[in-house]
C-alpha cells in the first residue's frame, strides 16, 4: 500500500507555473491554468482509480490468506468488506477536504498534512506529523524483514528442489538482511524525492506481478486437490490454545487494517484530478472502484489461500512454503517482492530523510558539515553532489533499521502493529474530526455522535489488534535467539 507515489509527488514539484516575464499569475479561466496558477490537471476517475490501487496492492495482500485462517469463513470475509466499507466512507470524508471551505472555489490542500493543518491546526497537526514519521520509521524495518524473508525463501526453494526435499534447508536470514542493508545504503543516496519517480513505476509493476502469482497459485491449489479446507470459525482450538486463537484474531484484524491503510496518498492523488464535476465527486466515484476492485482481490487471495491450507496458511502466502512447485514460479514471486521492496523503502523513507535534513539545516543554517555540497564529476551524467551530513546520518538510520529487522524478524506480527496504529489515526480519526470542522456539524447532533461513534469503534478495534500484535512478538521472543533466525 502507499509504496507507489513518488511519482505523483513528483509531479506537484513540476506543476506550479507562472508567466515571469508578465509578472502576472494566470488566471483561474485560463486554457492552461487551474486557479491556483498550476498547470491545468488531466486526471480523471480512471487515472485515480488507477493511482489508487497501484498504490493499495502491496504487501498487505501477502498475509490475507492467514488472517483468513485466524477469522474464518464467516468472520473473514466480513471483515474485509466491513473495512472496505469503512475506508470508502471516510475516503469520502477525506475527499470533502481537499479545498477549505467553498468546495469549487476553496483553497487547496495538496497533502494530508496540509489539509489537517488547513482545518485542525494547532498541536493535532504536529500529533498527526509524528504518527507520520513513525510510519515511515516502521515502513523501512516492516520493509527490510519481509525482503530478507524473500531472498532466504528463494533460497530454500532451490535447495528442495536440489535435494528433492531431503534437506530440510535451515537458513539464516540475517546475510539477506544485511545485503538488503547494504542495497538501501547505496539508494538512500539519491539525494531528492523527485529523482525516484522510476522507482515508483518498477514497484507497482513488482507489486501485480507477485500478487497475481500468488492468487494463482491459491487458484491452482484448490484445482488441485478439489476441496476446499478450513472452517466457519477458523483455526482450531488444538492447532492453537484458546488463548493464542484469541490473540492471533487480534493481529488478524491488525494485518486487513494494514491492507487498507492508504489514506496518507488520497488527497495527492485528487490533486491530479480535473473539475468540473468537483474534485470531491470525481474522487468519490474513484474511491469507490478502487476499493471495490482491492476488495475483490484481497478476498480471492484470503479465501482461495485458506481454501489451499486451511489451518495451516502461511503468514506469507509466498513464503510460508505451502506451496514447493513450480520452483521457479516461487522464485520469480520472491524475486518481485524483493525488488518491489527496495523500490517501496525510498519511497516511503525520503520523505523522512527531507524532513530530518531540512530541521538539521534550519537549526545550524551556518554548519558546513550540514548545508556544504560537494560536487563529484561523474562522466556522462551530471556531477553527484555529496553532502557529508547527508551521507552519514542516512546510512546510520539505515543501519538502524537493519539491526531492528533482525531483532525482530516477525512479518505478521510487524504487518499487525503497523495496521493498528496506522488504520484509525490516518483512515478515521483525522479525516472524520476534518469533515466535521469543514462541514460545521454542529457538536452532540445526530450526524455528530455517528461520525465519533464510528470512531470510536475503529480506536477500539485498533487497540485490540495492537494488542494482539504484541502479544505475538512475545511469544515468538520466547523460542527466537537474537540474530539466529533460521529454519
Amino acid at each position: 500500500m502507499g509504496e507507489n507515489t513518488a511519482s505523483m509527488t513528483r509531479n506537484h514539484a513540476h506543476r506550479q507555473v507562472f508567466d515571469v516575464s508578465l509578472n502576472v499569475p494566470p488566471q483561474g479561466g485560463s486554457k492552461c491554468f487551474d486557479d491556483d496558477g498550476r498547470l491545468k490537471r488531466t486526471g480523471t476517475v480512471w487515472t485515480a482509480t488507477a493511482h489508487i490501487i497501484t498504490a493499495v496492492i502491496g504487501s498487505g495482500v501477502l498475509s490475507m490468506a492467514w488472517a483468513t485462517a485466524q477469522l474464518g469463513w464467516i468472520a473473514g470475509p466480513t471483515v474485509m468488506f466491513l473495512f472496505s466499507c469503512v475506508t470508502y466512507y471516510t475516503s469520502t470524508l477525506l475527499a470533502a477536504c481537499y479545498r477549505s471551505g467553498d468546495p469549487v472555489t476553496g483553497k487547496r490542500n495538496y497533502t494530508y498534512m496540509e489539509a489537517v493543518r488547513s482545518n485542525l491546526g494547532g498541536v493535532k497537526v504536529k500529533i498527526c506529523g509524528i504518527i507520520q514519521y513513525l510510519n515511515l520509521f516502521g515502513a523501512a524495518i516492516g520493509y527490510t524483514i519481509a525482503a530478507s524473508i524473500s531472498m532466504k525463501a528463494i533460497k530454500r526453494s532451490n535447495c528442495f528442489h536440489d535435494s528433492v526435499g531431503k534437506n530440510p534447508c535451515k537458513i539464516s536470514s540475517n546475510p539477506y538482511t544485511i545485503v538488503f542493508g547494504v542495497v538501501e545504503v547505496i539508494f538512500s543516496q539519491i539525494p531528492d524525492f523527485d529523482q525516484i519517480w522510476w522507482l515508483s513505476i518498477v514497484a507497482a509493476v513488482m507489486s501485480f506481478t507477485y500478487s497475481s502469482i500468488g492468487l494463482g497459485l491459491g487458484v491452482g491449489k484448490v484445482a488441485e486437490t478439489g476441496k476446499f479446507k478450513g472452517s466457519l470459525t477458523g483455526i482450531s482450538i488444538g492447532t492453537v490454545t484458546p488463548t493464542q486463537k484469541i490473540w492471533r484474531s487480534f493481529q488478524a484484524l491488525g494485518a486487513i487494517a494494514f491492507a487498507y491503510s492508504h489514506s496518507l496518498i488520497l488527497i495527492e492523488i485528487q490533486d491530479t484530478i480535473k473539475s468540473p464535476p468537483t474534485e470531491a465527486k470525481t474522487m468519490e466515484k474513484a474511491t469507490l472502484l478502487s476499493v471495490v476492485v482491492t476488495t475483490i482481490f484481497y478476498m480471492s487471495c484470503g479465501c482461495f489461500g485458506y481454501a489451499a491450507f486451511g489451518d495451516m496458511a502461511p503468514g506469507n502466502l509466498l513464503t510460508g512454503f505451502g506451496f514447493y512447485n513450480p520452483y521457479w514460479l516461487l522464485d520469480i514471486a520472491n524475486a518481485a517482492i524483493v525488488i518491489h521492496l527496495v523500490c517501496a523503502y525510498q519511497v516511503y523513507c525520503q520523505p523522512l530523510f527531507a524532513f530530518i535534513e531540512k530541521t538539521a539545516a534550519d537549526w545550524f543554517p551556518h554548519s558546513q558539515f550540514i548545508t556544504k555540497e560537494i560536487e563529484i564529476p561523474i562522466p556522462g551524467f551530471k556531477p553527484y553532489k555529496l553532502n557529508l551530513f547527508r551521507v552519514i546520518w542516512r546510512t546510520i538510520f539505515v543501519i538502524i533499521t537493519t539491526i531492528i529487522s533482525m531483532l525482530l524478524p516477525f512479518f505478521n506480527d510487524m504487518v499487525g502493529i503497523r495496521g493498528a496504529f496506522w488504520f484509525w489515526p490516518l483512515t478515521v480519526y483525522f479525516p472524520v474530526e476534518m469533515y466535521i470542522v469543514q462541514k460545521q456539524i454542529p457538536k452532540w447532533s445526530t450526524r455528530w455522535l455517528c461520525l465519533q461513534i464510528l470512531s470510536i469503534t475503529c480506536l477500539i478495534i485498533s487497540i485490540a489488534a495492537a494488542v494482539g500484535s504484541f502479544a505475538g512478538v512475545v511469544t515468538d521472543l520466547k523460542v527466537y535467539r537474537p540474530f539466529k533466525t533460521s529454519y
